[in-house]
């Protein structure tokens, strides 16, 4: 760890300078008192919505540290009223944060496993141990147990010879040996985004024992993610829910936003089998700590109107008017005292005077976030404009993590700077190879060959590669990282209608920068992690060019490219926010494939007419591999990413002329990120 921090000590240092961007936002807008109330009284009111102990904290660091304090003192008193402690670990990532910090309690004298016996609550596949990289129990072997001074006879796992015949008396000789330690004192896992425990899965009931079973193809894409590789095994042996819930303390975590959903449903929903972790409801020691962002739909912080009296900013009245909008159906000039009163927001007609007041103050704020001129309106008066004035024409740069995001999520407004008279520049951060298909390699390797053949422009060198490529396509074998080759051909095909795609929207092509950046590139899954070789090249880039604003994403995606680029992105701005140049940039993050901004944190939006829009859709239309069938879907109606983003559009449109407010055929949504000081 130490020749690790020296190595990489600046960039290091910048990471844990930067929270995370969706994270910070929550900071911006919400009282701490919402999740860190100051007494018992008031958090019990502000929980009375929900059924389980809940503990929000600002990180998952943070609540990683929590969650190894605790499991370390239930250690220390099983120990000493039993002579040992029973634990059940799920190997999670989320709970890989949990045991780097239960090594370093290990290190720092706060707790001993020497008494300690271990069980594996769920495995991967059948007899794979030796063979599969994809294995919970090497995983847990290499974060905690390799490291702490456990006895390696007390650590348990399910039968490596199992097969899909004798699986069944395997599951019951691994209870009956948990049952022999008397039970599971301790459970730690993670809280899985399709509401699940282990690989108890939506359907899974509260009865169940430990058994195969067959896994969703939403569970295969994050266990893929989380083992960095393609293709995940289409089976899994688990501990029951039954199981489970026999432990006499449970500690579950949950991070990130693609998590809100499940722990909303986990903690206030209805007890169901659609959401296993909702049995949760039922047991009498259970501890989930979760992260803001994954609290973001819990009563107390995103309606705390509901459960206590709010300390009115800003962000919480236009949430508050949005959703009193919402529920009685009236736009926002048309709600009245009575409307504020049934619904139990009279403490807003108290503090503004009148519903009226309310009325107008934040249909005016919504209203003016509204813009034609995403560069700014030259010679306007810009005090209640999104964008400023002036400079113009400004130097625009937007960041696209794959070659597409930036049409997809901002073709409109993208079209609207270029007509606008601004230099626009767009720097593509990887080449987005891994979401092209072997079909369309394939594809454009025929169309190759028949143009050599038919014009006869055949050389030694073309025919080797083509022959190398042809034969890597042929021998790929799920789950098989692409050849080098493969990987670069197929990342042109996507380069090159992302080029054309820009263009139709009138970017000039010489301001396209195809950037590659390593944490992707040099991967062979494109699984990476950023380091100063990413931030590098962007900030040389950024230099260069000196912009007045500069667009990125923040949209979480499946195999997490977006989220590393746009850290790597807001790493090169840290590290330049000094610069002259810089004070006079700003910074707007889009959403629009895989997310969408909540409609009270929009600052920007630009919408779009009817003919825009099919302006729009022709552009993305462009990317021919990616319109018909892509890597990525979303999993609730099956629609590809593009499809999903159009909706979008169309319904932020819909919500805003529901306000009250201009009716347009569609709107793209921004969020300006404030550099630190």
């Amino acid at each position: 760890m130490r020749v690790l921090l020296c190595a990489r000590g600046p960039l290091l240092k910048l990471l844990d300078m930067r929270s995370d961007i969706n994270t910070k936002l929550k900071l911006g807008q919400l009282s701490r008192r919402y999740y860190r109330p100051e007494s018992e009284v008031e958090l019990a009111s502000l929980t009375r919505c929900e059924k389980v102990y809940t503990k929000i904290v600002e990180t998952p660091s943070e609540g990683a540290k929590e969650a190894a304090l605790d499991i370390a003192a239930a250690i220390e008193r099983c120990v000493e009223e039993r002579g040992r402690c029973v634990i059940a670990l799920g190997a999670g990532k989320g709970a890989l944060d949990v045991y780097d910090e239960l090594v370093r309690l290990y290190f720092a004298d706060k707790v001993s496993f020497a008494k300690v016996v271990a069980f594996n609550i769920s495995e991967l596949g059948l007899g794979q141990l030796n063979e599969d990289a994809q294995n919970n129990f090497r995983r847990l072997q290499e974060r905690l147990f390799s490291r702490i001074d456990i006895d390696p006879s007390n650590v348990y796992t399910f039968d490596e010879g199992a097969t899909k015949e004798n699986v069944h008396q395997h599951c019951r000789q691994y209870e009956t040996l948990i049952d022999s330690f008397g039970g599971i004192d301790v459970l730690v896992c993670q809280l899985t985004k399709n509401g699940g425990l282990a690989f108890n899965e939506p359907g899974s009931q509260s009865t169940s024992a430990s058994r195969l079973v067959l896994l969703s193809n939403d569970s295969r894409q994050r266990i893929a993610d989380s083992y960095q590789c393609e293709v995940a095994p289409d089976t899994a042996v688990t501990l029951g829910l039954a199981n489970l819930l026999a432990a006499r303390k449970i500690i579950c975590v949950a991070w990130g936003e693609a998590s809100a959903e499940s722990v909303y449903n986990t903690i206030e929903g209805r007890i169901g089998d659609n959401t296993p972790a909702s049995f949760l409801q039922m047991h009498h020691d259970v501890k989930l700590l979760v992260d803001l962002e994954a609290a973001a739909l819990l009563t107390r912080i995103s309606f705390p109107w509901k459960v206590t009296s709010c300390e009115w900013t800003d962000v919480l009245v236009r949430r508050a008017i949005v959703w009193l909008s919402e529920q009685t159906g009236k736009p926002i000039l048309k709600l009245t005292n009575k409307d504020y009163n049934d619904n139990g927001l009279s403490e807003l007609v108290t503090v503004f005077g009148s519903g009226y007041d309310v009325n107008i103050r934040i249909f005016n704020e919504f209203q003016h976030t509204i813009t034609g001129w995403p560069g700014g309106k030259p010679n306007a008066d810009d005090a209640s404009r999104p964008e400023r004035a002036t400079p113009y024409p400004k130097r625009v740069v937007c960041f696209s993590p794959h070659p597409d995001d930036v049409v997809v999520s901002m073709g409109g407004t993208l079209r609207r700077l270029v007509q606008q008279g601004h230099d626009v520049h767009v720097a593509f951060q990887t080449n987005g190879d891994m979401m092209v298909s072997d079909e369309d390699l394939e594809r454009t390797i025929m169309l190759t060959n028949r143009l050599s053949s038919h014009f006869g422009l055949g050389t030694e060198r073309r025919d080797t590669l083509i022959n190398t490529i042809e034969e890597s396509l042929r021998s790929k074998k799920p789950g098989d990282a692409d050849s080098p080759e493969n990987r670069y051909a197929k990342g042109l095909i996507l380069t090159c209608e992302c080029i054309k795609s820009c263009a139709f929207l009138g970017v000039n092509p010489a301001n396209i920068h195809e950037m590659n950046l390593p944490f992707y590139s040099e991967s062979p899954l494109a699984t990476g992690k950023v380091t100063e070789a990413d931030v590098a090249p962007i900030k040389k880039l950024l230099q260069e060019l000196r912009p007045h604003q500069i667009f990125f994403a923040d949209d979480y995606d499946p195999n997490g490219v977006n989220e590393r680029a746009s850290e790597a992105l807001v790493l090169a701005v840290m590290q330049l926010k000094n610069e002259p140049w810089m004070k006079d940039c700003r910074l707007w993050m889009y959403r629009g494939q895989w997310g969408q901004w909540e409609i009270d944190h929009v600052e920007m939006t630009v919408p779009m007419s009817p003919e825009e829009f099919s302006v729009k859709r022709q552009a993305i239309l462009k990317h021919q591999s990616q319109v018909h069938d892509a890597p990525f879907r979303d999993p609730e109606n099956g629609q590809l990413a593009w499809q999903t983003s159009i909706d979008r559009n169309s319904s932020l449109a819909d919500r805003y002329s529901r306000l009250g407010l201009a009716s347009y055929e569609a709107m793209e949504a921004f969020v300006r990120y404030h550099i630190d000081e």
